[in-house]
Order: structure tokens, then sequence, then C-alpha cells
């Protein structure tokens, strides 16, 4: 029996509405946005739902909402960079509360699940790239949940972040330079050094990398945090994530996308990726579980175009996988059963609630 295609719920496709009439230049930078009783009246929608649809709007960047003024056009499409506004400005911090732990029940009824159904096949060595089950659930969940569409054989397991890190370096090579967020994750910069490899600091704004610094910089790999970047906590603008795709549109460039927070940030949307944005095939998204599951469980993974897969396995398919399979096989049950996108919606849930309190 066939299978329905499921409806897209209505604030969603008045958010990919909006967004698009605003990309497309429909409602330039500065104006003001349809109002809330408008859109209602003229997509015959509920109040709630159009609320819905412009805070996601605004936790993206495209509108800024105006105490009794409005929502206002807030992204700027731009043929070269995005100039800054004025002075530098603070950071935007997002104060989001504690997140949720992963249910311990739920993992350990999964890990004896996954004990008694796979058995010896516990035992048996796994492709480099990871076991086919937890890749090809990836593949499935990147694809509802983060807007990013690639087959299983173009993603990559590895022993966290670290890891990913210098395996990066090893196949985009350690005579590049590479730009990081400045301040960013201090551990990025000490792998990329102990590779062997350059690395260019470029300070952060309140909406992502100041724009000037990035269009004099001379890196040819630029690593970003797009989302809540530690410690500043600044989220990349919708006008920013695009300027990062302008930067990397020069031949021999690189940008890799590290969205190790992106699931947990309150927004029950998250935000868009520069992997789904871009057309070049030279984004290399990487993201773990250290955050949505646990610390302890040492394991992330790369999603990568069909070029850059091809050039992965040619300089470093030779690699074992460093992750063991019973753990690969414990998060693919987590991501098929649904466990794991609920446990990220009541994670959400919690922060909303977090964020009003504050």
């Amino acid at each position: 029996m066939e299978e329905k295609p499921k409806k897209t719920p209505a604030y969603l496709a008045l958010y990919e509405s909006l967004r698009t009439a605003i990309i497309a230049g429909d409602y330039p930078y500065g104006t003001r946005a349809p109002s809330k009783r408008q859109l209602s009246e003229e997509r015959g929608l509920s109040l709630v739902t159009v609320e819905h649809a412009l805070s996601l709007l605004c936790d993206e960047g495209y509108l800024e909402s105006r105490e009794r003024s409005g929502h206002y056009v807030s992204f700027r499409q731009a043929d070269g960079f995005v100039p800054d506004a004025g002075a530098a400005r603070a950071p935007r911090i997002r104060h989001e509360g504690q997140r949720e732990a992963f249910p311990f029940s739920v993992l350990a009824r999964t890990m004896r699940r996954v004990i008694s159904e796979y058995g010896p096949a516990l035992l048996e060595r796994c492709p480099g790239q990871g076991c086919e089950e937890l890749r090809r659930a990836l593949s499935r969940y990147l694809g509802r949940a983060r807007g990013i569409h690639v087959p299983p054989e173009q993603i990559i397991v590895g022993s966290g972040a670290e890891y990913l890190y210098g395996l990066i370096v090893q196949v985009l090579g350690r005579e590049k330079l590479y730009a990081l967020e400045d301040p960013s994750y201090e551990k990025i910069r000490q792998v990329y050094a102990a590779q062997g490899a350059a690395t260019e600091l470029l300070p952060l704004g309140a909406d992502g990398i100041d724009s000037r610094a990035l269009a004099a910089a001379r890196a040819d790999v630029l690593h970003i945090t797009p989302c809540r970047s530690f410690p500043s906590g600044v989220t990349a603008s919708a006008a920013k994530r695009r300027e990062y795709i302008r930067w990397g549109a020069r031949e021999g460039r690189y940008v890799v996308e590290d969205d190790f927070t992106s699931e947990l940030a309150a927004s029950s949307k998250p935000e868009e990726t520069v992997f789904s944005l871009s057309d070049r095939g030279n984004v290399i998204y990487l993201n773990t579980f250290s955050q949505t599951v646990a610390p302890s469980l040492r394991m992330g993974y790369l999603a990568l175009s069909a070029p850059m897969a091809a050039l992965f396995a040619e300089k470093a398919g030779f690699y074992a996988c460093t992750v063991p399979v019973f753990e690969q096989y414990v998060l693919s049950e987590l991501i098929e059963s649904g466990d794991y996108e609920r446990h990220i919606r009541r994670a959400r849930r919690q922060l909303r609630r977090g964020r009003r309190t504050l």
C-alpha cells in the first residue's frame, strides 16, 4: 500500500513562503513585514500559527521584532560581503537554561535490546565509514530534521569532534590555512596545530564573523559554528550564513560547518544549515552526540557532498572505524525508534520554558 505524503504543517508552510519572499527581495531590508492580523486574514490561519512562523523567522535572523511596532526585515542579500553596520556590536548571547539529560532508562533499554537482537553480529568488523545501519539512520534523520539530503555512503562516523577535526586536516591538507572564529572552542585550534596546520583567527560580531575580517581572510578553509558558537553564544544570522557561502565560492576554498549544539536550540525549528543552503559541494557538515545523548558517548559524524566523499575515500579510506560497533547499533536504534527525536523535542520545550522564565 502506497504511503501518503505527509502534509507540511501550516506554520512551516507560512514560514517557507515568507522566507522565500524575503530572500527574493519582495520584502527589502529594513521594511515592515505584514502584521500578524493581516497574515491571519489573508492566509486563513490562526494568530497562533502566524506567531509561530514569525517567531521562527526571528530566530533565524530574517526578521526582528520591535515592541509595539511589528516585525521588520533584518535579512540582507548582497552581491559581495554584507557590510557591518557602524561600530562593532556586542555578541548576541542566548541564555537558554540547562539541557535536559537523555533518559538513562531509555538508553539502558535500548542497549539490552541491541545485545539481544544483534547477538554475535556485535563482534564483527564494520566498514571504515561506520556501520551501514547507523549511516542509513543518520541519512534519514538529517533529511527530515536538518534539510541535509545525503545517502549513507556520504556519511563518515568517527570517535568525536576532535578525531574528525584531525581527519579533515589530513584530507584537505596541512599546508592549507584554516580560519577560526575568535573566540571559539579552544580544542579546534589545538587539534589543527597538533596536525601541523596553521590557523587564522577572525573576530566574531553580533551575528557571526566580522564581515571585513572575513573579506580580508587569507585562509583556504573556514571553520564555523553557526549555531550558538562556544563560548560567545553567537548565532549566525541568515544573511551571514549566505556570506559564508559566498566566501567559499572561490576555487580551492572549503567550509567546515561545526553544528554540535544546533539540536538543542530553544527554537522549535533548528537553524538552517550552511550545507543545505550551499550548492557548491565544498561544505563539510560535522556533528556529534555529546550534547544530545551523553559526553561519554564519543561519537560524531561528517556529512559530505559526493565530490567530498570521493576525496575522503581517496585520502582516508584506509582507516578503520574508530567507534565500537555496539555503540553504533545503539545509536541507530535510538534514531530509528524515534526516542532520539522525542528527547530533542522535550529538551527544546524545557529550554523555551527556561527562556520565558528568564
